[in-house]
């Protein structure tokens, strides 16, 4: 598919990589997206930090010791590895909507008493293992970056605080940027949809590093894209279904804004669009 795609363009492929952690194992979308039981047919027993599951009444994940955090740290890295290998230009880890680097985040699904649970700190731990080994696994000169939920909007969960925090040592460490998405770890959550909603988030963690930052959530205006960009509340922008409903969206976007160029490469406000795919969160 990659080479099909290079006899007409050159432009950036990126991969991203995700554990699904205690939201695996579930029935698609258009089904009612439920867990599926081990047991069950196409059911499995699900990871994540803690025997804590995502709803009370479902199977509960299996609390990760330490040959199961090396054994999902290495299967991270023989995606990358695989990613190489096939000429994908850059990689996201997705440690955002609940999954599992943020389950291991969050102090509302990680409840673990060893070095990888309670502080900020040891919270941190393994999403950073994982990171480290996925860059020193990825050519030098090829990006790594992380998705992360900027809040968990629950009380007592992952916030900007932390995000910051996060985002930070990520830097320290060579990421190359940091999309800042929400949400997702808790049905409890009670998020204000409305649109630019998670901008804000972005913003602080712009303000506190150096590297790129990526805003998300409900941007569909040409104009609201230009201004996130413009005022510096964000280095570039992402676009799930937005783009799904308009494919040709950076193109309109540029005639819009009067841009000169091939496609999306002629929209300032849109420095990156990716379509992203989500079971549950």
């Amino acid at each position: 598919m990659i080479k099909s795609v290079r006899r007409w363009s050159d432009m950036p492929i990126a991969i991203q990589l995700s554990h699904a952690g205690r939201k695996a194992s579930c029935e698609v979308p258009w089904k009612g997206g439920l867990q599926i039981a081990p047991g069950e047919p196409n059911g499995w027993q699900t990871d994540g930090p803690s025997t804590v599951p995502f709803l009370p009444e479902e199977n509960a994940p299996v609390a990760l010791d330490r040959d199961g955090l090396t054994r999902v740290r290495d299967a991270f890295v023989a995606a990358t590895v695989r990613a190489a290998r096939l000429g994908i230009d850059a990689v996201q880890l997705h440690a955002a909507h609940g999954y599992l680097l943020h389950e291991f985040l969050s102090p509302l699904s990680n409840r673990r008493e060893d070095e990888y649970g309670g502080s900020l700190e040891n919270r941190m731990r393994f999403p950073l293992e994982v990171f480290d080994a996925v860059r020193a696994a990825f050519p030098a000169e090829r990006a790594v970056t992380m998705r992360v939920s900027g809040t968990d909007w629950a009380e007592g969960g992952w916030d900007s605080d932390q995000t910051v925090a996060f985002a930070k040592a990520l830097e320290a460490r060579g990421c190359s940027a940091i999309h800042v998405s929400s949400g997702g770890i808790t049905p409890a959550q009670q998020i204000p949809v409305g649109p630019s909603y998670q901008v804000p988030l972005a913003r602080a963690v712009k303000q506190a590093v150096s590297i790129p930052v990526v805003a998300v959530g409900l941007i569909t205006d040409f104009e609201q894209a230009e201004a996130i960009i413009g005022t510096g509340d964000a280095d570039m922008i992402a676009l799930a279904r937005t783009i799904l409903y308009d494919p040709r969206w950076p193109w309109h976007a540029a005639a819009h804004l009067g841009g000169q160029g091939e496609g999306a490469e002629a929209v300032s406000a849109v420095a990156a669009a990716a379509v992203q795919g989500f079971v549950r969160g």
